[in-house]
């Protein structure tokens, strides 16, 4: 019985699930991972251009307000000082306070460095107080640069300022020199909106706060932490060429963007958390991570059902195998699909029709082989029926064999050493009778009968059953060395006939034996009886039939038993 390995449906089912989940879900995951990623650098991409274009729309305000202010200071400075002029310039200074609101105070210093006039929002006006300010830092760099900005300070805790001083473009001309309100800046960074959450500030050159949407932490002063955090945003978005990812003054992280402010050393710094900027991004992959996993959920039911629609057939094919190789060669695998599959099992049963024919004639062979000759046997299986039995009369060579010296071998040698030389004599004769196409009839003792050309047509019976002859005594040859070697006396002799008989089968029910009846025979037979050791004795059709093929010797005519005359003999050599 056919024995397979341990369980492989299973292995084979494991794989097939494997490979069909793997061939969906692999371009799940793969078209989520392509649109995780693309969608995450074009909407940073989007979020850098947004940030940046905002930086730079508010330093472009911050500069255009800075730029606005020297502008009109600058018209205050284009005539010298002269005392018929003192009125005009200290009414074209209150014009520019009405005029420019962020200005909170004026002050007018002529071309020596004295204080000519000093306008304020928030202090007594004066005028000729002639006080040297030639020393004051703003002077020293308006003459110097044409135009000054001081650093950022703050009145009294409260709003931030800064110092603008513009020079003449002679230097007879004088300076005049501005106190800034800075919360008009506060007002543009506050517009600033980046999402719902992100925003603007401002920091100067040493980072500190000149604007931001809180007022307290621009009030706290650059040594602050939250002040601090901000000032290294600033610098790792500047480090890495004008955007960052860092945190802000709550300790979020925040993606900015950074825009200097030229003349002032401002840099306008527009950030947005990072937790809102990508939060579409987070959401669509939410979305996207659900739709995979329904799709690896069905792939995993596809797969299963597939899997098992495809092991299913194999399974029956598996067990029908196996039945088959059981010897149960009636089983038929009942697949009905027209696929390979399908295909396959028809083979199956078609390779089991055959098999159930092979083995039936290999039964039938075996119930005629206990009874018939091999070659009997193979005839009558070829043929479809034991008709070619039946009783015929057909020319036939008949040949008989026997041992000389037998009876008194057999007599005084043991039965094992008896049946040893028997096996060796048969072995070797029954070799040669169907290598020439003979038909073994019978055997009894140390005798046996052959038929040439019955039930199997030979074409050329005669010259067969010379060659037949001449084989068999080559064949013993070599045996009977060997037997005197032992000390047994053993020689062999072969008598052969050529003629019409009767063949067919003889016997009773159960048991049947294939022979031949006729004069033939009986010749062959007291032929065979007359030959000595290594002798072949022939009747004249046989030395008819092997004239000029081998050598025949005529050996004169012999009374035998069942014949009134004497028959003539010859005898067969190489």
């Amino acid at each position: 019985m056919v024995k397979l390995a341990a369980d492989p449906r299973r292995s084979l089912f494991a794989k097939y699930c494997v490979v069909l989940f793997t061939a969906v879900a692999l371009p799940l995951f793969a078209n989520g991972g392509l649109e995780a990623w693309f969608g995450y650098r074009d909407r940073r991409d989007q979020l850098h251009a947004l940030l940046g274009l905002e930086a730079r729309d508010a330093a472009f305000r911050i500069q255009g307000f800075i730029d606005t202010i020297r502008e009109q200071l600058g018209w205050m400075v284009q005539l010298p000082w002269t005392p018929a002029a003192e009125e005009r310039q200290r009414l074209d200074a209150l014009r520019l306070l009405r005029q420019v609101p962020a200005i909170a105070q004026l002050t007018l210093i002529d071309g020596e460095g004295r204080e000519r006039l000093q306008v304020s929002r928030v202090s007594l006006n004066r005028a000729g107080s002639g006080a040297d300010r030639s020393g004051d830092p703003a002077v020293a760099g308006a003459r110097a640069a044409r135009a000054w900005y001081g650093p950022v300070t703050y009145h009294r805790g409260s709003e931030p300022f800064m110092t603008v001083a513009v020079a003449g473009n002679r230097a007879s001309v004088g300076v005049a020199v501005a106190e800034i309100n800075l919360k008009l800046i506060r007002d543009v960074i506050s517009g600033i909106r980046v999402g719902e959450t992100g925003q603007a500030f401002v920091l100067d050159g040493p980072g500190r706060l000149v604007a931001h949407p809180d007022i307290s932490l621009v009030l706290r002063g650059a040594g602050d932490p939250a002040a601090r955090l901000l000032a290294t945003l600033r610098e790792e978005a500047r480090a890495a060429g004008g955007i960052a990812t860092g945190l802000d003054s709550l300790g979020r992280r925040v993606i900015a963007a950074t825009a200097p402010v030229p003349g002032v050393d401002w840099t306008v710094v527009v950030m947005q958390p990072a937790a809102e900027a990508f939060g579409p991004i987070a959401r669509a992959l939410l979305r996207t991570a659900a739709l995979i996993l329904l799709g690896l959920l069905f792939a995993a039911a596809l797969a299963y059902g597939l899997a098992r629609r495809m092991t299913g057939p194999i399974r029956l094919l598996e067990d029908g195998t196996q039945r088959i190789g059981a010897g149960d060669f009636g089983h038929r695998i009942a697949i009905t699909s027209t696929d390979e599959l399908g295909r396959l099992a028809a083979r199956f049963n078609a390779m089991a029709g055959e098999l159930a024919l092979s083995q039936e004639r290999q039964e039938r062979i075996g119930r005629l082989r206990r009874f018939l000759a091999p070659q009997v046997a193979e005839l009558v299986d070829r043929c479809g029926d034991d008709g070619v039995l039946d009783g015929r009369r057909v020319e036939v060579a008949v040949i008989f064999g026997d041992l000389r010296g037998f009876t008194a071998f057999s007599a005084g040698s043991p039965p094992e050493t008896v049946l040893d030389v028997l096996g060796e004599y048969f072995a070797a004769l029954g070799g040669e009778i169907t290598a020439h196409g003979a038909t073994l009839v019978t055997f009894t003792g140390d005798g046996l009968m052959a038929l040439i050309n019955a039930p199997v047509p030979v074409p050329d019976p005669g010259i067969t059953a010379v060659r037949l002859a001449l084989a068999m005594q080559a064949a013993v040859r070599p045996l009977a060395a060997a037997w005197s070697a032992r000390g047994f006396r053993l020689g062999f002799g072969v008598g052969a006939a050529m003629g019409p008989a009767t063949v067919g089968r003889i016997g009773c029910e159960g048991r049947y034996d294939y022979t031949a009846i006729g004069p033939v025979v009986n010749l062959a037979a007291r032929l065979c009886a007359e030959a000595a050791d290594a002798q072949i004795l022939v009747d004249a059709a046989l030395a008819e039939a092997a004239r000029g093929r081998c050598g025949v010797t005529p050996l004169g005519t012999l009374p035998l038993k069942g014949w009134t005359r004497e028959v003539p003999v010859f005898g067969v050599a190489r």
